[in-house]
């Protein structure tokens, strides 16, 4: 059964729909793989082998009973900011460490429905804050390519966990590019989707104006399936979009040369003191769907450098108000009992909360205070405006937009940590995505000298994910090297 850790979910489905694997059989292999490597990864915070295996048992029989359904019998797991009913839900923070959650996330409830194995709940920074998963209140997640190398952040769990095949899939959510640089630094593709093609429903808010679920898989085929299952309306999602989702899975299936496809590629996004490597490999890549077609073209997005200073003030004023709930009133944590509501306040939310957290609150807190809302967070919302300006200016002239995803390969655990600032800056080619609500994907296009992989950005208009899986696969199918395989 080792065989079936190396299947994407493509060829996971044609197995099972084969009888040469069961349910149970794939996703006990899977449960096997991930005791097997953890230890050393830690991307998991919880594996739910017991609760996966009787889904994996109720799988088999829905396809002996002739049933069909997109991920039957296929093991997923999910970012610990997505409720799962029954399972703790924890944001990766001890103010949380101990909820249970009383019903499903929208994108949980449809991927159980689609025949999924959801095996567990991944680590991730905590509440969704930050760049390499090492703010998680529990654990620090490895980089599978490389033990003390960060896989990015903040889906870092989501990303080592298919990297390392502990799963088939994953959801993993992206603020500012928590699916795409860990997707890239872990050598996988990531998705992050339009805001509001994918219901926010029963997912932990950290900003909501940005927050977006999206999938992570070895290819850009499992992204579209993954996709094709959570996608679409949901009423109990006020900013969900109820228009039609396309055929994604069709989509890549018959995705073939760019003939006629216009790429912008933005000066602004290759910096100075970029990572050599990784402008080399972007370069080549666009080279390599120049010749499947595609036409280059130099576009300017020149409110680009205003990027970070807008996200770090839009979205630490939104976590500052969405984690005002967690007094110790409500739920969750609750410490200094009997010694004033201030006092349980402050020793509540001081235990609960870890310090980028606390660092993020009092940055939103500021921004939204008497006297510097106007100076500080209406002006980062023109700004955001001017951004989004930006791109539909140039989705006018091109049909996506291709960048590097971010400006290194992963870098070592603890370098960054003294320095909020370099840290923040390792998002600095996704972030612009989320302020202007955009689809966009990131899958692997080359690894540098000392082995690790190097991720491509693929960026469309609004609604429009299908022109990014379609470019994507047309450049896998194009790249002339493969990933070596992990032990």
């Amino acid at each position: 059964m080792k065989d079936c850790l190396k299947w994407n979910i493509g060829e996971m489905l044609a197995a099972l729909e084969r009888r040469e694997v069961s349910a149970v059989e794939l996703t006990r292999a899977h449960l096997e793989r991930a005791a097997e490597v953890e230890p050393a990864i830690h991307a998991f915070l919880r594996l739910e082998a017991d609760d996966a295996l009787l889904a994996a048992e109720n799988a088999d029989r829905r396809r002996a009973a002739g049933e069909e359904a997109p991920l039957l019998g296929v093991p997923i797991a999910v970012k610990d900011v997505i409720l799962t009913r029954d399972q703790r839900t924890t944001a990766a923070s001890r103010i949380l460490e101990n909820f249970i959650a009383p019903y499903d996330a929208t994108v949980s409830a449809r991927l159980k429905d689609a025949g999924a194995i959801l095996i567990g709940k991944l680590n991730c920074d905590e509440f969704a804050m930050g760049s390499s998963t090492e703010n998680s209140g529990f654990t620090k997640t490895h980089n599978p390519w490389r033990i003390g190398f960060t896989p990015g952040g903040s889906s870092g769990g989501s990303a080592a966990a298919v990297c390392a095949r502990e799963c088939g899939g994953a959801l993993g959510t992206d603020t500012g590019g928590s699916i795409r640089q860990p997707a890239a630094l872990c050598g996988i593709v990531g998705m992050k989707p339009t805001y509001g093609r994918v219901s926010r429903y029963g997912v932990i808010a950290y900003a909501s104006s940005l927050d977006q679920v999206g999938p992570m898989a070895r290819d850009v085929d499992g992204c579209a399936r993954i996709l094709q299952v959570i996608a679409g309306h949901d009423p109990r999602d006020s900013t969900s979009v109820p228009l039609a989702v396309p055929d994604y899975v069709a989509t890549v299936r018959e995705a073939g040369d760019l003939q006629g496809v216009r790429i912008g590629v933005p000066s602004e996004y290759f910096v100075e003191g970029m990572q050599p490597e990784v402008e080399t490999a972007v370069r080549s890549a666009l080279r390599q769907l120049e010749g499947r077609g595609a036409s280059l073209h130099q576009i300017s997005l020149p409110h680009t450098a205003y990027a970070v200073p807008t996200y770090y003030l839009v979205a630490t004023a939104e976590a500052s108000s969405n984690l005002a709930r967690y007094d110790g009133i409500r739920y969750g944590l609750r410490e200094g009992e009997g010694d004033g509501l201030q006092a349980m306040y402050r020793r509540t939310r001081a235990r609960g909360f870890g310090d980028e957290v606390k660092r993020r609150i009092m940055l939103g807190t500021y921004a939204l205070s008497a006297g510097y809302y106007d100076a500080y967070y209406n002006k980062a919302l023109k700004v955001r405006t001017l951004i989004r300006r930006d791109f539909e200016q140039a989705f006018s002239d091109v049909d996506v937009i291709v960048t590097p995803t971010t400006p290194t390969t992963a870098f070592r655990l603890g370098e960054k940590t003294d320095d909020p600032l370099a840290m923040y800056l390792a998002d600095i080619f996704t972030i612009a995505v989320n302020l202007a609500g955009l689809p966009g994907l990131s899958l692997p296009c080359g690894l540098d000298a000392s082995g690790l992989p190097i991720g491509l950005q693929i960026i469309a208009a609004p609604f429009a994910e299908e022109k990014v899986l379609a470019v994507a696969r047309a450049y896998e199918q194009a790249q002339p090297w493969k990933l070596p395989e992990l032990p």
